[in-house]
């Protein structure tokens, strides 16, 4: 019988007459190459032998009493087995805003080598874990849907399918390892040969084989050892077999005459390893044309070559258990999209959350375990609130807002995955490139700040971590409580994600084999136009607004790099260093200066002191306490045995460099460039400041002379930077 329900066990050696049965070899088919011989062994080195037996260990049902007994976490529900793959992967805690966070290593996607990770929902995660947890300990939650709700493009259906890649991943390990069974019978489900396996269709749990009586005083046992290895919750045996194995093992009770030992010679436990791809315990389920859906393709349907076989629709036979609320037995449905679902779809996740069952037709209902995950937009779930028919639905799910990053650095993480270094080939992508695309994506997401006198732009600063004078982390912690949909709204990633790629691919990008931040503004202005979900022109108009705001904030940065360039002769920035705090060292211990050349004592060099601290903002009245904190942080790190250097102190270095720049920016003649004549000696400076750009701040030949051109610009219309 060619049924896919059933497999002919059979036995035998290979034509070759060896013992052990394997691939046989045409004695007239030539020997490998060298050169595959060598693959060949390559590829054998790598194939882990041992662990694909572990990995596929079968054995008899008192085999796995065994395993049970010193392994009882093997027992754990969908739920326990879901929260365990998270926390095994580790986590970490900090401080954010006042707040304690953790972040879980599990969401950064080892199983993938980060190809999923998730950048800066820390907030949202840590929600979703506290669920997982609840329910893992039994404390009702496992009762629920787990409703993802965010705007597009906000990680939803990344964070789903994170979930259900790590449960298989984690199925795959010793701490994971789940097992199910398989009833040896004849070709007609009988009590016959035993020369034909049937697997269990919904992957279940072999203690359900155990009779009820039973069960209260095994599974004390079995507690016992769980909670002393420090195991999460309690381990229940819960439900009943499916319709399919509930019909087998009555048959062969009836026919042993209710001897329970011998009916489990018909049975063989195996180690199961969930898999989307296998439809072995992860289940996805996503909406399509009503007319040619129904609600069987979620818990099964009747298998009519079978009828003639058994003589009924209604004999579990001749039923398929492979709706996606059967096949996810054990492990993890996802409903992608789940409120455009029909109605009827919708019904049937009622009694599979709160009661865990479900109706396959014609049969009772039939116990699942399984964690549901449904993700949705916000246009559908207000619907679904303004809908009162769906209170039931309502009642049974737990909403967790997944919004878009509102941190900068993690959303030029999310570009650099796509666009960094390691992936982009051919094409120099400039320094601060996809920074200016995520500051823009970052802005159009926050509220207006309330409070006077701060910006967007420093809003978005604070919330990256940055001190702004005034705000304290208690200002920030409120302008995230003022602001509760901040993260809702604004631009989704795949836009921005969308504008890079073409500027990648554009004919300026293919010719100078760079692409640089105005490019991508560019594209990222140019495609407002026609964009599909900007409803209103005065977004739209906003929006612009706001890419001038970053346009204006990446002319400071690369006015500050330049200049920082022109400033970075290490010889001349730490005399420089050396003649102020000779001076400030003087002035705070009321002595004089010994000039070097004429070798009289002369009075500190007031001039030198009051150019430099000018350039951080350090007024005439406080200049003295500027000194003397100087002074002291010099002394401090004399006590701990640390030397004093230019670049100790990053407020100072960084006066000394604007120091440096402006007394050097005439020498350089930086203006000159936007000329058509520059002469030699020139040149030579300029050249050496455009390498001082490629080897600290990572530009290449073209972005370099670009930033330098368009640098030298703003200071020909006069618009220097001093602060």
């Amino acid at each position: 019988m060619n049924d896919p329900a059933s497999v002919r066990l059979q036995t035998g050696v290979p034509a070759s007459g060896n013992a052990e049965p394997g691939l046989v070899r045409d004695p007239a088919a030539p020997s490998p190459g060298t050169a595959a011989a060598d693959l060949a062994s390559l590829i054998d080195s790598r194939v882990d032998r041992r662990g694909f037996q572990e990995a596929h260990w079968e054995g008899s049902f008192f085999d796995y009493l065994d395993i049970v007994m010193r392994e009882p976490a093997v027992v754990r529900n969908a739920y326990q087995r879901l929260y365990d793959a998270v926390m095994t992967q580790g986590s970490e805690k900090y401080r954010l805003f006042k707040q304690d966070m953790v972040r879980y290593r599990f969401f950064s996607d080892p199983f993938d080598h980060g190809a999923d990770a998730i950048f800066g929902l820390d907030s949202a995660l840590m929600q979703m874990v506290d669920f997982l947890r609840s329910a893992a300990e039994g404390y009702g939650t496992d009762k629920r849907i787990l409703l993802l709700h965010g705007p597009v493009g906000s990680s939803k259906s990344t964070i789903a399918r994170l979930l259900k890649k790590g449960l298989e991943h984690y199925s795959r390990t010793e701490a994971g390892a789940l097992y199910s069974f398989t009833w040896l019978l004849d070709d007609q489900c009988g009590p016959g040969a035993m020369d034909h396996a049937f697997p269990c269709p919904m992957h279940e749990e072999p203690l359900l084989l155990v009779p009820r009586e039973a069960r209260v005083e095994l599974m004390t046992r079995l507690n016992e050892r769980y909670a002393a290895a420090g195991g999460t919750g309690k381990l229940k045996l819960v439900g009943e077999l499916d319709p399919f194995c509930r019909k087998v093992h009555a048959e062969l009770m009836r026919h042993y005459g209710g001897d329970w030992r011998k009916v489990m010679q018909h049975v063989r436990v195996r180690r199961v390893l969930l898999s989307e791809r296998d439809r072995v315990g992860i289940g996805t389920f996503q909406p399509k044309d009503e007319k040619n859906q129904d609600s069987t393709e979620l818990t099964g349907d009747i298998n009519y070559r079978k009828i003639a076989q058994f003589g009924s629709d209604s004999d579990p036979r001749a039923f398929n258990f492979d709706g996606e609320l059967n096949i996810a037995n054990r492990g993890v449905c996802e409903f992608i999209e789940v409120l455009k679902l029909d109605v009827a779809f919708l019904y049937d996740l009622l009694g599979a959350s709160q009661e865990h069952l479900i109706k396959p037709k014609k049969f009772a209902q039939t116990h699942i375990d399984e964690v549901i995950i449904g993700h949705t937009n916000e246009p559908e779930y207000r619907r679904l609130q303004n809908n009162e028919m769906m209170e039931a639905f309502r009642d049974r799910t737990i909403k967790i807002d997944v919004p878009y990053n509102i941190r900068l650095d993690d959303e030029i993480r999310i570009y650099q995955k796509d666009f960094g270094p390691s992936r982009v080939r051919g094409v120099h992508v400039a320094p601060h490139t996809l920074e200016v695309a995520a500051m823009w994506a970052v802005l159009t997401r926050l509220s207006e700040p309330k409070k006077a006198g701060l910006t967007l732009l420093q809003k978005l600063k604070l919330y990256n971590g940055r001190a702004i004078s005034g705000f304290t982390e208690e200002s920030v912690k409120e302008l995230r409580e003022e602001a509760e949909r901040e993260g809702m709204d604004g631009i989704s990633p795949r836009y921005v994600q969308d504008k890079i790629s073409n500027a990648m691919v554009s004919r300026q990008a293919i010719e100078d084999r760079t692409v640089n931040p105005f490019m991508v503004l560019n594209e990222l202005e140019s495609g407002l136009s026609h964009h599909s979900l900007i409803s209103d022109e005065d977004t739209r108009k906003h929006y612009r607004s706001l890419l001038a705001v970053v346009k204006e904030e990446y002319e400071d940065i690369i006015k500050g790099e330049v200049q920082r360039a022109i400033s970075a002769d290490e010889d001349a920035i730490r005399r420089l260093c050396g003649n102020y705090i000779e001076s400030v060292r003087a002035y705070t211990q009321k002595e004089k200066v010994k000039n070097k050349y004429t070798g009289r004592d002369e009075e500190p060099d007031e001039r030198l002191m009051r150019s430099i601290e000018e350039k951080i903002d350090i007024p005439e009245a406080r200049k003295d306490d500027f000194r003397q904190e100087i002074m002291n942080y010099i002394g401090a790190l004399a006590l701990d045995g640390k030397k004093f250097e230019y670049h100790t102190n990053a407020r100072l270095y960084r006066a000394l460099e604007l120091k440096l720049f402006e007394d050097s920016r005439d020498t350089i003649k930086l203006k000159n460039l936007v000329s058509s004549v520059v002469d030699d000696e020139t040149q030579a400076k300029i050249d050496v400041v455009k390498q001082r750009l490629i080897k600290q701040f990572g530009y290449n030949e073209t972005s370099a002379a670009d930033v330098l051109n368009y640098v030298a610009s703003i200071f020909a219309r006069g618009d220097s930077k001093t602060k």
